[in-house]
C-alpha cells in the first residue's frame, strides 16, 4: 500500500477531500520524523515504537575492488511493533513470498540468453576467447572474430554466437 492509497481510504472513510487527508497524512509523518529528530523515540500504543540507535562503526569490503573500508557510525531508526499489532499479523494468513526483483547483470542476461539455445544446440563449458565467452556445440571447435564474439562452425550446422561482454563509460562528474 501506497501514501496515495491510505489518503484515498482516509478520504472515503472520513468524507474528506483527498486533499484535506493527504495534508493530515504527511503532517502525522512529518510529526513522527520531527519527535525521532527532537526525543529520539515515539510511542504509539497499540501501534509500535520508532527509536533512534546508534550502529557502530565498522569494517566493511567494498565488493567491486574487495579492499577494506572504513564504515563510521551512524544513527539509523528502528521499530518495535506493539502488542495489538503483533497479535493482528499473527492471526492474519500466512503471507506468500513476493517474487523477487530480477537482477540488472549481465550474467543473468547472458544466461537468459543462452537458456534458448540449450533445447536447440547440445552446449557444453563455456570457453574464454578473448574478451568473449565461446560456446563450445556438438564437440565443434569456436572461432572467435575481430569484434570479440565466438561463431561455431560446426559439423551438424549448428550455430551459435555469443555477445561480448560491453564495458562500461564511467560518467566524467
Amino acid at each position: 500500500m501506497t501514501k496515495k492509497e491510505i489518503v484515498k481510504q482516509i478520504s472515503e472513510d472520513t468524507g474528506l477531500t483527498q486533499l484535506q487527508a493527504k495534508k493530515i497524512v504527511q503532517m502525522t509523518f512529518d510529526a513522527i520524523i520531527e519527535t525521532l529528530v527532537r526525543e529520539s523515540r515515539i510511542e504509539l500504543r497499540n501501534f509500535g515504537v520508532f527509536e533512534v540507535k546508534l550502529r557502530k562503526a565498522r569494517k566493511a569490503r567494498n565488493p567491486r575492488t574487495n579492499e577494506d573500508v572504513h564504515v563510521g557510525p551512524k544513527n539509523v531508526v528502528t521499530f518495535q511493533p506493539g502488542k495489538k499489532m503483533e497479535e493482528s499479523v499473527r492471526r492474519m494468513p500466512l503471507a506468500e513470498p513476493r517474487p523477487r526483483k530480477p537482477r540488472k547483470n549481465r550474467s543473468a542476461a547472458r544466461s537468459a540468453d543462452l537458456d534458448g539455445l540449450e533445447d536447440a544446440v547440445n552446449i557444453r563449458e563455456p570457453v574464454l576467447a578473448g574478451s568473449a565467452a565461446a560456446v563450445l556445440t556438438n564437440g565443434a571447435d569456436t572461432i572467435p572474430s575481430e569484434n570479440g564474439t565466438s561463431v561455431d562452425h560446426g559439423e551438424g550446422g549448428a550455430t551459435a554466437t555469443v555477445t561480448a561482454k560491453k564495458t562500461r563509460k564511467r560518467r566524467e562528474k
